[in-house]
């Protein structure tokens, strides 16, 4: 995780509940656990590319509507 994480921002738990799906869900279908998932959306943890791709594509959507950097 590199220093600057906090100025990363995401919109993934809008994204997982437009969708209907709970954290655990997504935590399966992107097999990572549900406590990974829940730091991401606070904002405590920053995703791996790899895992950011997962969700992303679990979620059918593009890594850049979930996770954006500030202008």
């Amino acid at each position: 995780m590199g220093k600057n994480h906090k100025k990363l921002s995401n919109n993934l738990e809008e994204r997982r509940k437009s969708i209907g799906l709970t954290q655990q869900e997504l935590s399966v279908k992107a097999e990572v656990s549900r406590k990974s998932i829940n730091a991401i959306e606070n904002g405590v943890y920053v995703p791996s590319t790899v895992l950011a791709l997962k969700i992303s594509k679990t979620l059918s959507c593009k890594v850049e509507d979930l996770f954006q950097l500030p202008e």
